[in-house]
């Protein structure tokens, strides 16, 4: 049995299954069923394009060829080294170190601009790795589908004392992130209006039953939303249109949102954003012929649905940006009089999110490797079970198990902070020891974590300390992480309209069952979060102090801070230590 990327862009992929072993250990076997994976679910496989318009698993086919293959033979004492989605090498390590060490277009300051990145990337010496794209991290729509769900459920605790009911949520966007919006608002109790400009997509998921229905007007939408809110129900619903006239027709009509975002790929202006007035076979040529002249055309739709946005912000919505850019790109092409409303509109991780990511809780995962839905039941229940001093996680997986459809190799997306992930882990490698489980499980997270991300305009935007942009902690984050022995360690740099924001480290752990990977799991899992807390201590926030002082979630990773007693176990910093200084 060989691996379908062998078979190059023509076939379909789909990644291994079964308990049988093509690679020399379950470590490179699960790397390499990570790999398929991501390429099974990818929006465009054939291009290698797995999410954020741009976002690729490898620089070329050629590369995924000898990359599957590799994998396939590498021995377990030596490591694939991956340089911006290409194969550099492979050089004797030793059994415990990495499997797979990768780089994705990390370049110098001067370098790092989004002009120098279309050169690089047009010339095939670089890619855009889209976070968990090119480190074989992805898992589909899920991915981003409870950070969505974390959010709303936030924002409906702090905005609205009676949670959903009766509210709806405006948003735009149905690639692989924004497709998850409609189905997290109604995990979360909310309506929702989801505008998208490629009608295939909305068909897409209103045959696979992640929508209510889709909708041919903006009036029947609102008509939609009122009935429902006095029959007592939840839709979601989806209009073919441009947000960026939708959005400005629903402020001009006086119907307010109860709250206000956007997950379009706003991110990737002259690939991601499709500018009023275009439709899609006249887009895709002209940022083929005109990148330029497209990339000017988004920016100025941007500016009109960042305006509409303002305008529903200031008639009493709760509005926010999701992570994609929107207010700094409305900034690149708006007038000055905008700027000033653009800095009220919150970034959604420093507004809603920042005390989890504090305490070191963000969006681990779990795949069975397997293939087999019986082993997500196992772990959905032990997860479920396991953490009876946060009830949000049981909630979250009953949520999960009845509303979440299944893309790829089974898998889950679940916040759980410092001390959980490593606790869940080593229990699963027990009860793959035990023969409880199929097969081994890989554990990875997305890349909004705490330790794991800088971007100054998203995951730690105005941290205390004035940090926001110092990229020592995913850069330590990937050392302490290749150190403690994790499988895959994968450094990216921001590719697109990303460039020079953003610095992100991802890994990746397989549960083998051999009594060593749990001395692994506890160590690599414990750092990365743990790291997560002392950046967020270090920077001022008193959820990661407290966090720090009890050893985390559960009081069983101790941590040491600077200038207080240093804890037994686990991550260590001697007393008297000066702090890291301002980014």
């Amino acid at each position: 049995m060989i691996s379908d990327i062998l078979s190059g862009p023509t076939g379909t992929i789909r990644a291994g299954r079964g308990s049988g072993l093509r690679a020399k250990s379950w470590r490179t076997e699960g790397l390499l069923r990570l790999f398929e994976n991501t390429l099974e679910v990818a929006q465009n496989p054939a291009e290698l394009v797995v999410c954020g318009s741009a976002g690729r698993a490898a620089r070329s086919w050629q590369d995924a060829r000898v990359i599957a293959q590799t994998l396939l033979e590498l021995p377990t004492d030596q490591t694939l080294i991956l340089q911006s989605g290409a194969p550099a090498g492979v050089i004797p390590t030793s059994p415990e170190a990495p499997r797979v060490l990768s780089a994705v277009n990390n370049t110098v300051g001067a370098w790092s601009g989004a002009d120098r990145f279309a050169a690089r990337a047009a010339a095939g010496q670089t890619i855009d790795g889209g976070l968990t794209a090119a480190a074989w991290q992805y898992i589909g729509r899920q991915g981003a589908l409870q950070s969505n769900y974390e959010l709303l459920r936030i924002v409906l605790e702090q905005h609205f004392w009676n949670g959903g009911a009766g509210r709806w949520l405006l948003t735009a966007g149905l690639g692989a992130a924004g497709s998850s919006q409609p189905i997290a608002a109604r995990l979360a109790g909310l309506s929702s209006l989801t505008v998208e400009v490629d009608q295939a997509k909305i068909d897409q998921y209103a045959a696979g039953g992640q929508l209510t229905a889709q909708v041919p007007s903006l009036e029947v939408a609102l008509a939609e939303l009122a009935k429902a809110e006095t029959a007592g129900k939840v839709v979601a619903l989806a209009l073919c249109g441009n947000a960026a006239e939708v959005f400005p027709q629903v402020a001009a009509q006086g119907v307010l949102p109860d709250i206000v975002s956007d997950q379009t790929a706003a991110h990737d202006a002259r690939h991601g954003y499709v500018p009023a007035g275009y439709d899609l076979a006249t887009w895709h040529t002209a940022r083929e012929h005109d990148p330029e002249g497209i990339e000017a055309a988004a920016l100025a739709s941007i500016t009109q649905q960042v305006r509409a946005i303002c305008d529903l912000q200031d008639a009493g919505a709760v509005a926010f940006e999701n992570g994609n850019h929107l207010r700094l790109q409305a900034l690149r092409a708006a007038d000055p009089s905008l700027a000033e409303r653009i800095s009220r509109l919150p970034g959604f991780a420093e507004r809603y999110l920042r005390p989890l990511l504090a305490r070191g809780i963000g969006p681990f995962r779990w795949i069975a490797l397997s293939g087999d839905p019986y082993d997500l039941r196992v772990l959905d229940d032990l997860a479920a079970g396991l953490f009876p001093g946060r009830p949000e996680v049981a909630q979250w997986i009953k949520l999960a198990r009845a509303g979440v459809p299944t893309q790829g190799l089974p898998a889950r997306s679940c916040w759980l902070g410092h001390g959980e992930r490593s606790m869940f882990a080593t229990e699963v490698n027990r009860l793959v020891a035990a023969g409880k489980l199929r097969s081994p499980v890989a554990f990875s997270r997305g890349h909004l974590d705490a330790a794991s991300l800088t971007h100054p305009m998203s995951g730690t935007e105005n941290l205390r300390d004035g940090s926001a942009g110092a990229t020592d902690w995913p850069l330590l984050d990937a050392l302490a992480l290749a150190a403690c022995g994790a499988d895959l360690v994968a450094v990216h740099a921001g590719g697109g309209d990303h460039s020079g924001w953003l610095q992100s480290t991802g890994v990746t752990i397989v549960a083998d069952g051999v009594p060593a990977t749990t001395d692994r799991l506890q160590r690599a899992l414990d750092a990365d979060t743990g790291l997560g807390v002392l950046r967020y201590a270090a920077a001022g926030h008193p959820e990661a102090i407290a966090a720090a002082d009890r050893g985390g979630e559960l009081g069983t990773a101790p941590l040491g801070r600077p200038g207080g007693s240093p804890g037994p176990a686990g991550l260590h910093v001697l007393p008297g230590l000066p702090g890291p200084g301002l980014g």
